[in-house]
């Protein structure tokens, strides 16, 4: 059976909002705008502050290093993000976990003090760290939604190992910590919430 050309003209006008308008940014070019702009107008204020100014050029860092007190509001750095990932709570609204132990000997069953536990939990956490630390994971780190990896203050790096999969999950800041030198990882089970492990 063959559908009239008319009958998919009058249809088409219907799905069109649906492939024009599916991105959630109504504007991208204007995001983009907004970044760059942010981004000038940083870094043209912290060249007019002088050399000890606590300015950075980087809106981001600009939003909280100039507070004395940072480290008793770490949440706050949830307000400064611009961009695409501006309305990302990551978590804000939950408490603050520390990472003690830089091991991950089992994805599938993280001990707790470890990174790899606190991204897995349901509820909503901002990840500290107790100290400077190299984490190797020994499979790619699967995030739960509404978590915050802060690595301000430490020096946190990931390297030597798989790294962190962000996938299906919203509302995820990562700030301040060194990603590098992954390797890949996979055909083995993994761990993504309290409740579920499956095969990656």
């Amino acid at each position: 059976m063959a559908i009239p050309l008319s009958f998919f003209l009058l249809l088409f006008p219907l799905l069109a909002p649906t492939f024009v308008f599916s991105s959630p940014v109504q504007d991208p070019e204007q995001v983009v705008q907004q970044v760059n702009e942010s981004i000038r107008n940083a870094t043209m204020a912290r060249r007019s502050l002088g050399f000890l100014s606590c300015g950075t050029g980087n809106p981001i860092d600009d939003c909280w290093r100039c507070d004395h007190h940072w480290e008793k509001n770490r949440q706050k750095l949830a307000d400064c993000a611009i961009g695409f990932g501006k309305h990302a709570i990551g978590g804000r609204d939950g408490k603050i976990y520390v990472v003690t132990d830089p091991s991950d000997h089992d994805p599938v069953n993280p001990k707790p003090g470890t990174l790899r536990y606190a991204v897995i939990q349901d509820e909503p956490l901002w990840i500290i760290f107790a100290r400077d630390m190299t984490i190797k994971l020994k499979e790619e780190l699967l995030m739960n939604s509404f978590k915050t990896i802060d690595g301000r203050g430490v020096s946190v790096h990931i390297s030597g190992g798989p790294c962190i999969t962000v996938q299906y999950v919203t509302n995820i800041i990562i700030h301040g910590i060194n990603i590098h030198d992954c390797k890949r990882g996979g055909n083995a089970y993994v761990r993504d919430s309290p409740t579920h492990y499956g095969w990656r």
